[in-house]
């Protein structure tokens, strides 16, 4: 996938999420969905998608499929490709939304917010990386994370770069104007 002609302005969705008590969250940032995103052709490998982040400085990626169960990062924000197959993730812990993603779409999470699949075809895989090459911590909304998680959070600088469109894109237009 060649960056400059196989990434497209798809739909953007956002989402922002209160904390709910259990899950912090992220009341600032919103969640970025970008529909259609990666013009994927058949003879892709998931290689292109992770290109595509490293040039963008979003690295210490991984290739799987998503948890099962609710979790969040309070020490970075993370992004998600998706190469192929679909999935039904839900964003925000129990009174969160749940997004369809597929082939091409693109979602990336602030730290703090709660995700997991609900749902996903037997294929589906992705790929997830972080801004910068952050490591990233697993929180589970257990009472003893709290303290530190908001700390955390609070902390945890931008991106200067949009994983997908660098420079420009949803992340620098709707994140860093706030």
């Amino acid at each position: 996938m060649n960056n400059t002609t196989e990434v497209i302005h798809g739909h953007i969705a956002t989402h922002v999420f209160e904390d709910d008590g259990r899950f912090p969250n992220n009341p600032i940032l919103p969640v970025l969905i970008y529909k259609g995103a990666l013009r994927l052709h058949p003879g892709d490998d998931i290689e292109s998608i992770l290109e595509l982040f490293k040039n963008n400085n979003w690295s210490n990626c991984w290739k799987d499929t998503v948890y099962d169960y609710d979790h969040y990062h309070s020490n970075t924000h993370e992004v998600l490709g998706v190469f192929c197959g679909m999935a039904d993730i839900y964003l925000g812990g129990p009174e969160g939304t749940c997004v369809e993603l597929v082939r091409g779409d693109v979602v990336i999470i602030p730290a703090g917010v709660a995700h997991k699949n609900i749902n996903g075809s037997a294929d589906f895989l992705c790929v997830g990386a972080y801004p910068d090459g952050r490591e990233y911590d697993m929180n589970y909304g257990k009472e003893e994370e709290r303290s530190s998680a908001l700390e955390n959070i609070k902390n945890v600088p931008l991106p200067k770069l949009d994983p997908v469109f660098g420079a420009e894109g949803g992340l620098i237009e709707l994140w860093t104007r706030k």
